[in-house]
């Protein structure tokens, strides 16, 4: 997607030049969020201030929301048909294989000393324990301060006075309005509210791209809420990576199945705000950031622990699929054709046909 993006926005219209471009999925895989939704937002952005950062944003997420939106209400209604059972046994064991190659990705980009490896396996051990993934997170970033060595050497460039004014005023509009939409909830319907925080949450601390929503998304709606059981969360990641967005949209999934239509707006639209917020916020002062030993040190240890996360959440799925040798074949050859660089949706499709035709 991202690199759709760019010929969209670099060689197609000419909205941004090549480094401007580079430089905004750098920040992107820095901040909270999706990359490639956050990276469509600071195209936005950079072209047409905050209102075209909300253009972008609407329009690159709006088509994955419908398309949640249907695919689970027809779960909701239909799911404990035979047929529909057999599917999403196998779109479970497809589901293993694709966080189980998140896992590697972001592992393979990420541990590349003893020292995130330590990381990775510490957050890996803290979650297996109980400790709650927002507090191993900070941990984390805690540990990174004081194991890694500065590695940027940027200037500090101040932004321009006028510009920055201008963009606040607007980003101090969108905080005020969500606040009052929190305290709208909070008063009217306290359970969408505690969604609305929930999904709050889970986008704030998910540094790295929208796999590392995953094991947040997990902890809090299966553990610690109880709202949903472990098959029930892996079919809505399924059905996510058959709609054309990322895979934080499991959010919509999560509400819908939870409270309905109120449910999966008011959870989409909680699940992408921070990290759009913190897109807005950070942009300008991009320059800054990137030269800053404190947040250079910080991420490496976020990015490190997300590693852990992802292989904890890994196991806790494999643990929920009942193996045999035909799921296990099948399993592996979902995980040999990801990291081989096909197409997460031709995966899920074909997983589809298979599926129905073998369990």
């Amino acid at each position: 997607m991202v690199a759709y993006i760019k010929e969209l926005a670099v060689k197609r219209n000419e909205w941004l030049d090549e480094q401007s471009f580079k430089d905004g999925v750098t920040l992107c895989q820095s901040i909270p969020g999706a990359t490639a939704i956050q990276t469509a937002a600071y195209v936005g952005f950079k072209t047409r201030g905050i209102k075209g950062a909300l253009a972008t944003y609407i329009g690159f997420g709006l088509p994955a929301f419908v398309f949640m939106l249907i695919l689970s209400f027809l779960y909701v209604e239909y799911h404990n048909i035979h047929q529909v059972t057999v599917l999403f046994k196998g779109l479970a064991v497809i589901v293993v294989a694709i966080v189980a190659n998140a896992t590697y990705l972001f592992g393979k980009s990420t541990v590349k000393s003893y020292r995130e490896f330590i990381i990775a396996l510490l957050a890996a051990i803290l979650f297996w324990i109980g400790i709650t993934p927002f507090l191993v997170i900070i941990v984390a970033a805690l540990i990174g301060l004081l194991l890694f060595q500065k590695d940027t050497s940027e200037s500090l460039i101040q932004p321009h006075a006028n510009s920055i004014t201008i963009q606040y005023k607007h980003l101090g509009i969108l905080v005020i309005l969500l606040l009052a939409a929190c305290c709208v909830l909070y008063y009217t319907n306290y359970k969408l509210f505690n969604l609305a925080v929930i999904m709050l949450k889970i986008d704030a601390f998910a540094f790295g791209g929208g796999f590392a929503s995953v094991p947040l998304m997990h902890h809090e709606i299966v553990t610690v809420k109880g709202w949903m059981d472990n098959k029930t969360f892996m079919d809505g990641i399924a059905l996510g990576q058959i709609t054309p967005g990322p895979i934080v949209i499991t959010a919509t999934f999560v509400g819908f199945v939870v409270y309905g239509i109120p449910g999966a707006i008011v959870s989409t639209i909680a699940v992408f705000t921070p990290s759009f917020l913190i897109l807005v916020l950070v942009t300008p002062y991009f320059d800054r950031l990137k030269g800053s030993e404190w947040f250079s040190k910080a991420t490496k240890g976020i990015f490190a622990s997300f590693v852990g996360l992802l292989f904890f959440v890994t196991i806790k799925f494999a643990l929920a699929v009942p193996w045999d040798v035909a799921k296990v074949l099948f399993g592996l050859a979902a995980l040999a054709a990801l990291i081989k660089n096909i197409d997460i949706l031709y995966v899920v499709l074909l997983g589809i046909v298979i599926s129905l035709l073998i369990f």
